[in-house]
């Protein structure tokens, strides 16, 4: 079998070698050849007889003894140039052959990306994209508060189109988790999918964002209208902080601490995200008080983002606070209803029937969840979504396909779980991974299929795995937060790019290649 070493050899260079060898070696032979010929001359007869006498006989009589310098200096000459014209040869082939990187082939081509290489890709696609996704519906927001919906109905469809898109992506990117499929070029593909998908969702924001621009008019006229209108939010939120503030107290003293988790510090964190909205407007002002629009609408767009977020902040305590109150005027009916379901399960009314040693262990689990929650509702503070939580699992588990008022209070505890992973996703989205988004995406999908309790879980898992990412961040920006207030809140809630010591310029509705195009030029 023929080495693929000399496979890769092109035909032309070894001939070409080939003949400067043979080259090389005539050289040396006609130079030896030179320096043989005087020794073979010198002892030969000179035919021709000696002069006698005179000044030219006797010039001429050394020369006839012996060889003279001439003869013995021109081949030791060719000789010596025969050897460096070879040496020199060699030297070049040596001194090729180990610079390239394929023996007599150079290469064309970079290597070709490896699975590992898609695999990164596709994870950073996943995460740039969502946060496209998300920083375009925040403007978007400031946007039809000042607009007609036909003006922003292009823009409107763009961000909706691109929600298809990502959402596309992040259902590839799960089933890739999930092993499917199993070939790996058919898992190299998927993550090109991937890649494409959350290409085509920033391209879709992208190609609106001039127009964008344009409607808003930051730049000119329409700068004084929009910091009205961003200030007008921003006063009604800092009204509602102080309500969120004594909501989160009276859940406190009504309900068990695990009750009220999902959304502690969520308005220490509206506060920090509104002192950072002040700054911002106060600056925006300054600028357009000095003719600055550049200055003024980056400042601006940079306090939408945080006023957007500090709403998303209180608005999960008022949310939070309302599905309590729901589960608990829920949960005596549910308790009834869990109990009807238990007794069908006994008589072996399931529509799937279980062995009688599995149905008895189900059941008495069943029956221990019942009583402790019965417990926990006559004992004290207590958490009527997670006891609503484990009994419509508990009854799950019975397979009996249960309905009515089970029903209503596991959808109650789906949307609330699924509402909690997207605001905690949502402002803190500068230190969450794609794994989180992901699953929060299929959690969506769920919901909207009627998948009750797969939306529940996917949503569970999505916080989870959030909040681990957000702990293992820790916080950025801290040299940078003396100076400015709130500028580390506002890199972890994704508002800034995070590419400069000040946090970098805000991030705008568009796609990756215009959502950071507010950022201003070096001084």
């Amino acid at each position: 079998m023929t080495s693929s070493l000399i496979r890769g050899r092109p035909r032309r260079a070894t001939a070409h070698i080939r003949v400067r060898l043979a080259h090389a070696v005539l050289g040396a032979v006609a130079g030896v050849g030179w320096l043989v010929l005087p020794v073979m001359t010198v002892t030969t007869q000179d035919p021709v007889p000696a002069t006698p006498g005179g000044t030219v006989a006797s010039a001429a009589a050394p020369q006839q003894d012996g060889t003279s310098t001439a003869d013995l200096v021109l081949p030791l000459v060719a000789g010596g140039a025969a050897v460096a014209l070879a040496g020199y040869g060699w030297l070049r082939r040596t001194r090729r052959a180990r610079t390239r990187t394929t023996p007599g082939v150079v290469p064309a081509a970079p290597p070709a990306p490896t699975a590992a290489d898609f695999d990164r890709q596709a994870r950073t696609a996943l995460v740039t994209a969502d946060d496209c996704v998300r920083t375009s519906g925040e403007e978007l927001s400031f946007v039809r508060q000042r607009f007609a919906r036909p003006d922003i109905e292009v823009f409107a469809h763009a961000l909706r189109a691109a929600e298809t898109e990502l959402s596309a992506a992040c259902a590839i990117w799960r089933r890739y988790e999930q092993g499917v499929p199993r070939d790996p070029a058919a898992r190299r593909q998927a993550l090109v999918g991937v890649i494409g998908r959350c290409a085509e969702a920033g391209r879709r924001l992208d190609s609106e964002a001039a127009e964008l621009d344009l409607l808003r008019g930051l730049e000119g006229p329409g700068l004084g209208e929009a910091l009205e209108a961003a200030e007008g939010r921003f006063r009604e939120l800092a009204g509602r902080t102080v309500t969120a503030q004594e909501t989160l107290a009276a859940l406190h003293e009504r309900y068990a601490r695990s009750a009220v988790e999902p959304v502690t510090g969520y308005v220490e964190q509206a506060k920090d995200r509104l002192v950072f909205a002040t700054a911002r407007l106060n600056e925006a002002r300054q600028a357009a008080d000095r003719d600055d629009g550049d200055l003024a609408a980056r400042q601006l767009r940079a306090a939408e983002g945080a006023v957007a977020q500090a709403g998303v902040l209180i608005s999960g305590v008022d949310r939070l606070a309302s599905q309590l109150r729901a589960a608990a005027g829920l949960l005596p009916a549910a308790l009834t209803g869990a109990e009807a379901e238990l007794a069908a399960a006994r008589r072996g009314g399931g529509s799937k029937p279980l062995p009688y040693g599995e149905l008895h262990a189900r059941l008495t689990h069943a029956d221990t969840v019942l009583a402790t929650v019965r417990d926990e509702m006559t004992s004290g503070p207590y958490d009527p979504l997670d006891a609503l939580y484990r009994m419509t699992r508990a009854v799950e588990r019975l397979e009996n396909g249960h309905a009515g008022v089970l029903s209503a209070a596991a959808l109650l505890v789906a949307r609330g779980s699924v509402a909690g992973a997207e605001e905690f996703i949502g402002v803190h989205r500068g230190a969450v991974g794609p794994e989180a988004r992901v699953r929060l995406a299929e959690a969506v999908r769920d919901l909207s299929a009627g998948d009750v309790a797969g939306a529940d879980r996917a949503a569970r898992e999505s916080r989870d795995r959030a909040e681990q990412d957000v702990r293992s961040h820790g916080t950025p920006y801290t040299a940078a937060a003396t100076a400015a207030p709130g500028v580390p809140g506002a890199v972890l809630g994704g508002l800034l790019l995070a590419e400069d010591e000040d946090g970098g310029p805000p991030a705008c509705y568009g796609g990756p290649e215009t959502r950071g195009r507010r950022r201003l030029p070096p001084p």
